[in-house]
């Protein structure tokens, strides 16, 4: 049985339904220590490059274009996609990011890379 993938920031407090909590972001997050997040891995190698989160800057008008983009880098890391999809074969897993748009970020689309793989 696959269980589910859920995306929130890292900000938002740890629950129960989270299970395997892995930071998706390059840089750690302001104002966090690593104890109060409770993560169970922070994964630098799946954040999107340094030149394209620079290039997007957290500008909604270039979301479409960094998801392209961003699914491309994603598409040549295979294998730690499908290590990263199997932690849902043993439980949920919840990845954190720290921007502050919950709908135009990085997370949003490797949980759709994921979804279909």
């Amino acid at each position: 049985m696959e269980h589910q993938i859920f995306i929130k920031r890292i900000y938002c407090e740890k629950e129960e339904k989270d299970g395997y909590r892995m930071l998706v972001d390059k840089l750690w997050p302001r104002g966090i220590s690593k104890a109060a997040c409770a993560l169970d891995e922070w994964n630098k190698e799946i954040a999107p490059s340094a030149a394209l989160r620079k290039w997007f800057d957290h500008d909604p008008e270039k979301f479409k274009k960094f998801s392209e983009l961003y699914v491309e880098e994603l598409l040549n890391k295979k294998e730690e996609l499908l290590r990263i999809k199997d932690i849902t074969a043993l439980q949920n897993l919840t990845l954190l990011y720290a921007a502050k748009n919950t709908t135009v970020n990085h997370a949003r689309v490797l949980v759709s890379v994921l979804e279909k793989i």
